[in-house]
Order: C-alpha cells, then structure tokens, then sequence
C-alpha cells in the first residue's frame, strides 16, 4: 500500500483516533494527579480564636495545616482576658487555603495611663464627650452651690480630688462635681460686700 492510500485509508484514521483517546485519558489521569496530590479545591474552615492564648491558638491552627502572625496588641478590653486574642483575620468560619496565615491581635496586660484634660469652667456637655475622647468614663455626678449651672467645678477618682494633667488608667470612671446655678450674682456680690455699718470712726474725726 502506497503512502498516499495509507494516509487516506480508514486503519489510519483510526489510530489517529485511538492516539487521541490515549493522550486525554493519560492527560485526564494527570490532572486528576495533580489536583489530588496540591490538594486543589480544598478549603479549610478558620477556627475561632478569640479569648485563646497565641500559644493555645497555634496548637489549635497547627492541627489543621494553618499558621498565625501577631499584628499588634491593642488597648486593655476589660471583657477579654489579658494577653488574648481579641481580633483575627480572616474571620472564624472563613475558608482558606492550607498554609494560610491567620492575623490576629492581642488584648493588652492592663490598662494604659492617659493624661486628665483640663475641664474647669466646662460646661458638663463639653466635659462628657472630652472625657470619652481621652478613654475615660463619666462617674458620679454631685452638685454644689455655684453662679454656673453645670459648670465643672472639681474632678475625683475615688474621692481624690484630680487636676488637669495628671495621669489616670484609661476608662476610668471620672467622677464630677458641677454648679447648681442656684447662687444668683446678687447673693455672690452681697458675700463678699463689706459692712460698712461696723466700720468704727477713726479718733478724731
């Protein structure tokens, strides 16, 4: 059989067919390989971390294929135990890859020291929200004889008496004294006027 007839005759055609069904059936079984083999597809479930030690947080991620990198410790939050995990990327239940690092953030040992702004003379509505910025909280309210109503007259941590500047664990609850308003300027100005009625004349006169 001359070539020409060979490649136009129906034994050629199919071993080309059966040549190709041989190379999709090894390239099928590679891919399958492949994906079998990097676990392509898989995907592991993020486990929650929050209130875990970083120590007990790798032996829980260690035990499915993930790791951790500690971005930062973040200010004391009194509802989470010192030294945990407060914060993590991503989120529990997210799903991820094998290997994938988780980020997380730590609760601080204690409280940080933030310094008392200076609130004497400020009305109560200007004291509040300068407190909050700072981290501190609004304690007890008190009231005593003043010509301004609501007016800051002394700030207390624990019955002792603060002054701007001085330095106090953050959210601690700032305790305030304020003006009753209940002094009129004409009371003020009769407190303070000299009787004239008992002044003696001066020998001589």
């Amino acid at each position: 059989m001359s070539l020409r007839a060979y490649l136009t005759s129906r034994v050629f055609f199919a071993q080309i067919l059966a040549a190709m069904a041989i190379v999709a059936a090894i390239a099928y079984l590679f891919f399958h390989w492949i994906t079998f083999t990097t676990h392509h597809g898989q995907e592991i479930t993020v486990p929650d971390l929050a209130r875990l030690s970083a120590e007990q947080a790798e032996e829980k991620l260690a035990a499915i294929d993930l790791d951790y990198i500690i971005l930062d410790t973040v200010d004391f939050k009194p509802d989470f135990p010192k030294l945990t995990i407060v914060e993590q990327e991503p989120k529990a239940g997210a799903k991820v890859k094998e290997g994938r690092k988780i980020y997380i953030k730590i609760n601080a040992s204690k409280f940080t020291m933030v310094t008392l702004p200076d609130l004497i003379e400020k009305t109560y509505r200007q004291a509040v929200p300068t407190l909050e910025a700072v981290g501190l909280l609004e304690g007890t309210i008190t009231y005593k004889p003043y010509l301004g109503k609501d007016m800051v007259l002394e700030l207390r941590l624990n019955g002792k008496k603060l002054k701007a500047g001085d330095k106090v664990l953050k959210s601690s609850r700032i305790d305030l004294v304020l003006g009753d308003g209940k002094i009129t300027y004409e009371e003020t100005v009769d407190t303070t006027a000299v009787d004239t009625t008992q002044m003696q004349p001066l020998d001589g006169q």
